[in-house]
């Protein structure tokens, strides 16, 4: 699958036919744990979400891409060369983990200074204030980290990240503990950022933060890619599937008959007083239902969707 390929911009750029990011037939497993099985996509410049539940392997994806665990299977590359054992990958690539990572004790200006220092940058701390002050954290550079709230903290791992320039940002669940404020800030650096013909992928669990940021998006499901392309089109799939509902009203039986006659209604059941019904289309049901109980002068007292869980919906679409 390829998803948002383009080319790279910059000195020493590689050909256009050569993706940013790409992952050929890519697994990896923990002796009998198969974490990510037989991935394949390809990226360009832009915003790409990687979305899936906890546990999905988008952490795993994320740390091959960055070097950092190799492929039990397949080829990870980078501009076209390999991620593993291949330092000068760092030189194009930004990650920000997950998990904390961060010594309590350093201000934010020394953290973001350490790793201008690591890049051997001419001016690092130059690129150190830079970087802050892209994140909104000028004001507080010079407080502990320890001390900065978890949002904070999160910035602080972007401005790192971000203080060389690199052509390829990796992040890992990056909005973590913001605040709606810096949300939206962080958003708009990565979307301008991406104007200038940077590649970002981003990983969440979260669908409205991809729906708000990324133009393409990877679903990611027990390991598997479900479905990857431009967000509306997947977005389309996740609503237009096979629905089930729980409704409860002063007349259950009466109800039923009535709706199973709409051709959108494909299943009706009445189990231990509560009604069961299934349909093709979320919208079209929400709208059938109460005219449905408007003329047959039946009073509604719940309706449930009982299927509308992340981890039912990244089910379908691997199923597809």
């Amino acid at each position: 699958m390829t998803a948002g390929q383009g080319t790279a911009t910059g000195p020493g750029a590689p050909p256009p036919s050569s993706p940013a990011i790409e992952l050929s037939e890519v697994s990896r497993w923990y002796g009998n744990v198969v974490a990510v099985n037989e991935v394949s996509f390809a990226l360009g410049p832009g915003v790409t979400g990687l979305l899936g539940p906890n546990g999905a392997g988008k952490s795993t994806l994320l740390h091959m891409m960055a070097g950092l665990l190799r492929p039990s299977h397949g080829d990870v590359k980078i501009h076209g060369h390999s991620t593993w054992l291949d330092p000068a990958i760092y030189r194009q690539v930004g990650l920000v983990p997950e998990r904390e990572a961060v010594h309590a004790y350093l201000t934010g200006w020394q953290f973001a200074l350490f790793n201008a220092q690591l890049q051997r940058l001419p001016d690092p701390a130059a690129a150190a204030t830079k970087a802050l002050q892209a994140v909104d954290l000028g004001d507080v550079q010079h407080r502990q980290i320890g001390t900065y709230s978890k949002g904070m903290r999160q910035r602080a791992k972007i401005a790192a990240a971000l203080v060389h320039e690199p052509q390829i940002l990796l992040l890992d669940e990056p909005f973590n503990g913001m605040d709606p404020r810096q949300r939206l800030h962080m958003m708009e650096l990565l979307r301008s950022m991406a104007a200038a013909g940077r590649t970002i992928l981003f990983s969440s669990h979260i669908l409205e933060e991809v729906e708000r940021l990324a133009d393409n998006v990877l679903v990611v499901y027990a390991g598997r890619l479900a479905a990857s392309g431009d967000f509306r089109e997947i977005r389309r799939l996740m609503t237009d599937r096979p629905h089930t509902f729980t409704v409860r009203s002063s007349d259950d039986r009466r109800l039923a008959s009535r709706l199973v006659a709409s051709p959108s209604v494909f299943g009706v059941e009445l189990v231990d007083g509560m009604l069961t019904v299934r349909a093709s289309e979320f919208a079209a049901f929400t709208m059938l239902l109460p005219r449905a109980a408007r003329d047959s002068g039946i009073t509604l007292f719940e309706l449930r969707p009982t299927d509308e869980s992340l981890e039912s919906v990244f089910a379908y679409l691997v199923r597809r």
